[in-house]
Formats: structure tokens, sequence, C-alpha cells
């Protein structure tokens, strides 16, 4: 009787052990810890007031660490290397190391997060959270170690790539000379900043082939004197809609804002208040729609890797177009030859008017939402609630990036043509990224 009660207490030791040991696969098999681990970054970009391009670089660089992560360990993924043309060859995993990719993947992507990022170790407190959270679901020291073993060498080869994108060297570039004249972008109120990026345009492309791959037709030639004129109409649409909006276009205005820095400002008082970027924005739509979908880990990751590539070359193409027309704002033009009271609904950034870059972002990442998750997936956007504005719900996603276009018209930031033209020009990159970047095997295989 002894033996067979020895006996047993041995087999449920060893199956307790076995549980535990396999706990940790449950863990990071969740695609809501990838989501949320993005989120922590959304967090830094939010807090240190990284403006809406350079944001776009820090998830790209983060999101492309970790899909080749996932991608060695899933074998219906393909690596970026090749695809991304300069992007240069991963190195591959031992194969006699057992390694957790999936963990491996949420390292990479937190430890290249902390590299693009400021201050220095702002994402290494989660890093070892990850870590501690795989010791408690019982991964062993081995499988761990192999784990962060591998990941290092992903983060490695991924940053010294993006170090190559001409982003240091944009650091010191020339300012922008502000041209007086007409028509022309001048800095705004309340801040009358200096303009955002200029050298934007100059930063390596991951997809595109140049910043001027797709080009915009001139906007409508500057005339305030002939109200006839077709930049008079879109100006006094611009006045007009702003002094009469509905609840339900400054919901709109408010939801889409997406000012990582507006200066408030109350007699001699002014305060700063934040939000995430229009591209944080997106990362959160990601997590949400790729939960309401129930996707998996794999796919959850894949599409916030391309969702991230496509924002980071539309802020791009976009740039180019800002700087080469630098085309005057509504605020200024209705100032200056209407009304100098008059202001916009939500603050005017600073850098030119032609093209939107809500618009030309938006648009560009939901044709890679729409070819993950298709074009009729509704989903409630609870993206805003932290800053005390109520959730939306999303039809589809080009409903969504039409909807955020049309509220920089809410806003009284844009003009109507801002707004389309970004839109088209966004639309053609999310398409060329789909066309170029094939994430699965078979896609790969029938490109």
């Amino acid at each position: 009787m002894k033996k067979f009660w020895w006996i047993a207490c041995l087999c449920y030791v060893m199956v307790s052990c076995k549980q535990d040991s396999d706990e940790y696969k449950i863990v990071f098999s969740d695609p809501v810890l990838y989501s949320k681990t993005v989120k922590q970054l959304n967090d830094v970009v939010l807090e240190n007031n990284f403006p809406p391009m350079i944001a776009s670089r820090n998830y790209a660089y983060a999101n492309i660490a970790a899909y080749e992560c996932m991608a060695a360990g899933d074998s219906n993924y393909v690596s970026l290397s090749g695809q991304i043309k300069h992007l240069p060859p991963m190195p591959k995993p031992v194969a006699q190391d057992e390694t957790d990719f999936r963990l491996a993947a949420l390292l990479a992507f937190t430890k290249v997060a902390n590299f693009v990022t400021f201050p220095e170790g702002s994402m290494m407190t989660y890093y070892e959270e990850l870590t501690s959270k795989a010791r408690k679901a019982g991964m062993s020291r081995r499988i761990l170690d192999n784990t962060i073993a591998f990941s290092d060498t992903i983060f490695a080869t991924v940053l010294k790539w993006s170090r190559g994108d001409n982003y240091a060297r944009t650091r010191s570039a020339e300012k922008f000379t502000v041209r007086n004249e007409e028509g022309r972008w001048v800095p705004t109120p309340p801040m009358y900043a200096q303009a955002i990026e200029p050298h934007w345009n100059e930063i390596r492309c991951l997809v595109l082939d140049s910043s001027s791959q797709f080009t915009a037709p001139p906007p409508p030639l500057f005339n305030v004197k002939d109200t006839n004129s077709e930049y008079s109409k879109a100006l006094m649409e611009v006045m007009h809609t702003v002094e009469n909006l509905t609840e339900e276009q400054k919901h709109i205005a408010d939801f889409w804002d997406d000012n990582p820095f507006k200066l408030n400002v109350s007699g001699h008082v002014m305060f700063a208040t934040k939000k995430f970027s229009p591209s944080g924005h997106w990362m959160n739509i990601v997590g949400i729609a790729a939960q309401k979908a129930n996707a998996d880990f794999s796919t959850t990751v894949a599409s916030y890797v391309q969702t991230s590539i496509a924002l980071f070359d539309a802020f791009i193409s976009c740039w180019q177009e800002k700087f080469h027309y630098n085309y005057i704002r509504p605020e200024t033009a209705i100032n200056k030859y209407i009304n100098g009271e008059w202001q916009p609904y939500i603050q005017t950034p600073p850098f030119p008017s032609y093209t939107s870059g809500h618009a030309t972002i938006s648009a560009a990442a939901a044709e890679v939402m729409t070819n993950w998750y298709g074009d009729n997936l509704s989903f409630t956007d609870t993206s805003s609630l932290e800053f005390g504005i109520k959730s939306r719900q999303i039809k589809s996603f080009r409903e969504a990036a039409k909807e955020a276009a049309m509220s920089r018209l809410y806003g009284g930031i844009h003009y109507r043509f801002d707004n389309e033209m970004g839109n088209k020009c966004g639309v053609l990159l999310g398409d060329l990224v789909l066309q170029r970047l094939k994430l699965k095997k078979q896609d790969s295989k029938t490109n």
C-alpha cells in the first residue's frame, strides 16, 4: 500500500512539474500580451512628446525586430530580409537550442524600443517584467537563456541596420527657412513653433523607392482676391464648417486630433496636454482589431509590423509633399485676410498644410489592415478614453481613414483638398506595401 502511495505521489509531482513547465507556452502565446507590449512603447512615446513621424520610426523598427523573431519560429511566415531591399539577412536560431520565439519577439521589441526612444532605460523595467513572467510561468533557465540569446542577435542586427537610415544626420540639418510670401506656410498660434522635421523626406524608406514616388499634383493656386476661386471657396468652407460644427463633428475632430503636444493658453497661464500621435492611434487600432478578430499571436505581430511599415513610409512620403509645396494653413489665411479673431477648433500643428499627414498615414494603414482583417470588421475604438474622449464605433478601416481625414476639416486645420489628396496618396502607398511585402509563405510563393 505504501509503495502504491509513493508511486501516486511521484506521478502527481511529475505531472505537476510538467504542467508548470508548459505554462509559459500558454502565457506567451497570448496575442493580447503583444498588444500590451506595443502599448508600453506607446506610453513612452506619449510621455516624452515624440513628434508623429519620429514615433512611426520607433514603432516600425521595434515591430520589425519582433516579427523576425516570430517568423523564425513559425514556418508559415517569411523574413522581411530581401523584401525590404536594404534589410540584411537575419541571424538564425541554433538548431539544438530550445527557444520560445514568442517571448523572443516580445524581448526584441522591447529592447529595440528602448534604444530608439528616450530617456535611456525607459523600456527596460518592462523587459525585466517579461523575463520574470517567464520564470514564474515555469520556463527553465536553459530555455530562457536560449530565448534571450536569440532575441539579442535579432535586436543587434535590427538596431545596427536602423542607424543607417539618415535619422542621426537629420538631427543636425539646417532649420527650415520661413518664406514671407503669399500662400506660404508660417508658424501658427499659440506656439508659433518652427516647422517640425523639414528633412524627414531624407529618411531612408522601407518599401518606397524614394520619398517622391507618390507625388501629389499641385494644390489650388492661392487666390483670396477672387471669391469664386477654387482656393477661396475651400478656405471659406473651413471657416464656415468650424463656425457651425455639430456635436458629432466636434467629437470626430477631438477623437482624431492625436496632437502629441497641445499648448493651452489662458491669460498668462500656459500648460501642455499630451496625447498619442496619429501613428500611436493606429497602433492601438491594430491591437483592438486583432483582438476583435480573434487573431493568433503570429497574425497579430504580422499585422502590427506591416501597418507600422506603412505608417513609416507614409510619413516620409507626406513630408516630401508638405515641404515641397510649403502651403499656407487655413488659420493663417483666415486671420490675415478675413477675421483676425478666428480660431480653429483644434490646434494647428507646426508644419505646412498640403497634403494632410493624418489623411495619408491613416489611408495607408487602413489598406494594410483591410488586407489582414477584411473590409467589414466593425469594432469600438476605445483609444481616446484615457484622454477623456468617448469611444467611436468603427465600421471598417477604410471608413476610419476617411473619418480621420474629414476630422481635419472639422478641426479647422486643413482644407478639403488636403485631406482628399492625402487619402489618395495613402491608399496607393498602402497598396504598394501589400504588393512588395509578402509575409505569409504561401503569399510569397504566388507573388
